[in-house]
C-alpha cells in the first residue's frame, strides 16, 4: 500500500506540502499547486458547461417568443433560470479555487509528495521506486497535467484521489499532478528524476541505463522527457 497521513490543519506541517521535514540527503526539486482556474476550464468543466447553459436559455427564449411573438416574454422566460445557472457556475469555480488553494504537489529527488483534500488533509507519499510510468497531458496553453502509473500492487481509490487522478481509469487509478499552469516544466524535472532514481545502483547492483529510459517513459500518453 501507499503510505499517506491524514492531518487536520495544514499550519502542524512541519514543512509546506510534507508531513515532515525532508529526511537528511533528500532534496526538494519543485513544489506548487493547481492553478485554479485551470482546474475550473479542464476538470470542472465550466466553458463547456456555461456553452451549455447559454444554449439552453436562448434555446428557451426562441421558443417562448415564437409562441408569443414578444420579446417581454422571453426575456422573462429566462429570467429565473438565468440566475441558477450562475449559481451552479460560481459553486464549481469556487470548489475549484479551494481545491487549488489546500492542494500542494511536491517533487523530491525520492519521491512525489500530494497533499490533497479541500476538509481533511490527507498527504500521499510515492516513491519513485513504486512509479512504473509516468506521462503529460498538455494543453497547447503549457498547462495540464502529469499522470503517474503505479505498479501493479499499489491501488489507491479513484473516490480517494480525486479530482487528483487521470480521468476515467476506475479499474487502475492513476495518481495526477492535475491543473498544472506550466506542466511541461514539471513533466521535465519528473522526467530527471525518475530517470535519475531508475539509473541508482541498488546493493551491489550496476546502473541500469534501459531501466532509466523504460521508467522515465510515459504509459498511453505523451512520455516525460528526460
Amino acid at each position: 500500500m501507499i503510505p499517506h497521513d491524514e492531518a487536520p490543519e495544514h499550519e502542524f506541517e512541519a514543512v509546506r506540502g510534507l508531513p515532515q521535514a525532508l529526511p537528511s540527503g533528500e532534496r526538494m526539486l519543485w513544489q506548487g499547486a493547481p492553478d485554479w482556474r485551470v482546474l475550473a476550464r479542464d476538470v470542472m468543466h465550466l466553458r463547456a458547461l456555461s456553452g451549455y447553459f447559454a444554449a439552453l436559455l436562448a434555446w428557451r427564449a426562441v421558443s417562448v417568443f415564437s409562441d408569443t411573438g414578444s420579446l417581454a416574454q422571453s426575456a422573462l422566460a429566462v429570467l429565473w433560470p438565468a440566475p441558477l445557472a450562475l449559481v451552479a457556475i460560481g459553486l464549481l469555480a469556487l470548489i475549484a479555487w479551494i481545491i487549488g488553494r489546500t492542494t500542494v504537489y511536491t517533487l523530491t529527488d525520492k519521491r512525489v509528495v500530494m497533499r490533497i483534500g479541500m476538509v481533511l488533509s490527507i498527504t500521499f507519499n510515492l516513491p519513485y521506486s513504486r512509479i512504473e510510468s509516468a506521462s503529460l497531458r498538455a494543453n497547447r496553453d503549457g498547462s495540464g497535467d502529469v499522470c503517474l502509473l503505479l505498479g501493479a500492487a499499489d491501488r489507491i481509490g479513484y473516490a480517494h484521489l480525486w479530482p487528483h487522478a487521470r480521468p476515467w481509469q476506475l479499474k487502475r487509478t492513476q495518481p495526477a499532478l492535475r491543473g498544472l499552469a506550466d506542466a511541461r516544466t514539471v513533466a521535465h524535472v519528473l522526467g530527471n528524476a525518475l530517470a535519475d532514481s531508475a539509473a541508482m545502483p541498488r546493493t551491489g547492483q550496476r546502473p541500469d541505463p534501459a531501466a532509466a529510459r523504460a521508467r522515465s517513459s510515459g504509459h498511453d500518453q505523451q512520455p516525460l522527457a528526460a
